[in-house]
């Protein structure tokens, strides 16, 4: 519930400032208005996280505070499918509207919203008294000015790796969300929420001032108002679990489910078809129905060569690269799959789709397709970011799920069209990353929505002895207990299994019952324990049953797993699955069962680049 609490009309000071308070009163949100510049600065519990740094936009210059609005909202929502059934909506809010120049014709809002879990503000431009007018933004003047001594865990790209560097001497832009760590101990994560009618925006080093970091838009942005930015999001905790623990903040600053009937929209799991071909993509639904997945992929090449703009996406036309033979019937496949209790994806390039989306959607749908997968998208720029969430909106129309790949990362369109299930954005197993990488996603890339890292299981040359005599194969870091682990520490609404892995692969290793039986969305979801780039554990509810996940570097590891999160005075079957070099199944996998309740605590040994999961059901 939204409620206004005040409005104080001002009168043009030279020198203002005003407070605004997270619910919790920890988070303090401080806005200056000094001679026509305003600046802002945040606390902790009076710990100064960020110091006091500039706002605005170019153009925003000799502003003088007119009035301040302020509310309060403390509601909830139920998301269509998530990491959590309700997402807890709590903030208190303050509308800073300026006058530019001291004319009232010229009104600017400044929107802030403090939550428990951070800090949210976003530029406003009111609809003009004479009517819609032309806004260009070219530039935006936000800083933050961090305290000495603070690191950041800096990748230049979506799909780049990460180091800990300290504010000064980065090669490059940082992406999205950028995750800090103060030397009071105390994290930070700058992100953005809702950018859908905008340009990208990454992070920089301001080129004169010290620990400064500033905003870098992709392009220009021609707008006219009535408009907003996106917001800009400092996300703060205690622990850097918690920053993914309550990462919901950037659902909350997007609007609501604009999909009426979302009865269609169905997450679950989905291997990816190789041969391309008739029989192939047979035996492919098969398998999917043995080990209990909702979904085939036809990848790139089913239309021809991907990158050839003569390329057909409106009929099947097989690259002869990927197979020779040109013998996919992919209407009787389709059907297959269909009488099976199975869901067909498709992959589609975005030069086809830039060039006959208009054309393919209601073909597919015809065709009784359920999602695609866009490919090689054209991210950052205020045109295409535009294109693509308006080609996720037509799909939606047409009953398509969506699948973003590449080096989109998402700001929360999700919840307005859930439609959009996950998308890339990720250093995932196309790269085959070190398990150091995998225990720095939580912290970084997870923060901002779920990841299409595309799981492995059998990628290994002791698994698959043609890798072992293939140069500069693409084999896992990681044992497959790792991959399994993933599954859960990994969110992600539509989750791709078995990557690089075939059908024949599979000797029906007992501990697949784990991957049978796992959900992908959830009704609860807890981050138990973990540290940036060592460790991390996360437990997540589907119904009466959790499924738990722990990961660690390339590092071995000793930790504890606190069962506090299960409901007192129950007790629940416990099948632990673990890594084990004198396990006589060829993934080296093991298994047991034991008893638990809410007061186990459980130790767990994970091997260098290793993992653990365990399957919890009620007695």
């Amino acid at each position: 519930m939204l409620i206004a609490m005040s409005m104080l009309a001002l009168a043009g000071n030279a020198q203002d400032s005003h407070s605004l308070f997270s619910p919790n009163g920890k988070i303090n949100f401080q806005l200056s208005v000094v001679n026509g510049g305003i600046s802002y600065s945040a606390f902790y519990q009076k710990k100064e996280i960020i110091k006091s740094s500039a706002l605005g936009i170019d153009g925003w210059d000799h502003l003088n505070l007119h009035s301040v609005t302020t509310a309060k909202k403390d509601t909830s929502w139920k998301p269509v499918y998530g990491e959590r059934n309700i997402v807890l909506d709590h903030y208190n809010s303050a509308v800073f509207s300026f006058w530019k120049n001291n004319n009232e014709r010229q009104v600017i809002q400044l929107e802030v919203r403090a939550y428990n879990e951070g800090i949210a503000f976003r530029y406003c431009f009111p609809e003009h008294p004479a009517g819609s007018s032309d806004i260009v933004i070219s530039k935006d003047l936000t800083e933050y000015a961090m305290p000495e001594n603070t690191s950041a865990w800096f990748t230049d790209h979506a799909q780049g790796e990460y180091r800990l560097l300290p504010l000064k001497d980065w090669r490059g832009e940082a992406e999205r969300p950028l995750t800090l760590q103060l030397n009071n101990g105390l994290f930070v994560s700058l992100a953005e929420a809702k950018v859908v009618d905008y340009c990208r925006t990454k992070f920089a080093l301001h080129p004169a001032k010290p620990n400064t970091i500033v905003c870098s838009m992709f392009d220009k942005v021609e707008l006219s108002a009535p408009f907003e930015t996106p917001w800009h999001v400092a996300m703060i905790a205690e622990k850097a679990t918690d920053l993914l623990q309550n990462n919901d903040i950037i659902l909350n600053l997007n609007d609501a489910c604009a999909i009426k009937n979302t009865d269609w929209i169905k997450p679950g799991k989905i291997i990816r078809e190789i041969s391309l071909s008739t029989q192939g993509a047979k035996d492919v639904v098969d398998f999917a129905v043995k080990r209990k997945l909702q979904y085939i992929h036809f990848d790139a090449g089913w239309y021809g060569y991907e990158y050839d703009s003569t390329s057909d996406a409106t009929a099947v036309n097989v690259d002869p690269r990927r197979n020779p033979k040109n013998d996919l019937n992919l209407p009787e496949v389709v059907q297959y799959a269909k009488q099976k209790g199975i869901g067909v994806f498709l992959y589609v390039n975005q030069i086809a789709l830039a060039k006959q989306l208009d054309t393919l959607l209601p073909l597919y749908e015809k065709w009784g397709i359920a999602g695609l997968k866009f490919g090689f998208v054209n991210v950052g720029s205020f045109h295409w970011t535009q294109w693509l969430h308006e080609a996720v909106k037509k799909c939606a129309a047409h009953h398509l799920m969506v699948d973003i790949h590449d080096e989109y990362r998402p700001t929360g369109f999700s919840r307005t069209y859930p439609n959009l299930l996950t998308q890339e954005g990720v250093r995932g197993n196309e790269e085959m990353p070190e398990a150091n990488n995998n225990a720095i996603l939580p912290f970084t890339r997870f923060l901002c929505g779920p990841a299409d890292y595309t799981i492995c299981y059998y990628h290994r040359p002791e698994l698959k002895p043609r890798l072992a005599e293939t140069q500069n194969a693409r084999v896992l870091k990681t044992t497959s207990m790792h991959q399994m682990a993933l599954s859960v520490v990994y969110y992600s609404p539509l989750q791709f299994m078995y990557w690089y892995d075939k059908p024949e692969d599979s000797k029906d290793e007992p501990e697949l019952e784990f991957f049978d039986h796992l959900p992908t969305v959830w009704d609860d979801t807890k981050v138990l324990d973990g540290e940036i780039g060592k460790y991390i554990t996360i437990a997540r509810k589907k119904n009466s049953e959790w499924f738990v996940g722990s990961i660690t570097n390339n590092d071995a590891r000793d930790i504890k797993i606190v069962c506090s999160f299960l409901p007192a005075g129950k007790k629940f079957k416990a099948t632990i699955y673990y890594d084990d070099p004198a396990s006589t199944v060829r993934t080296k996998v093991a298994m047991k069962q034991i008893v638990v309740n809410s007061k186990t605590v459980l130790d767990a040994h994970l091997l260098g680049s290793g993992g653990q999961a365990i399957w919890i059901r009620p007695i």
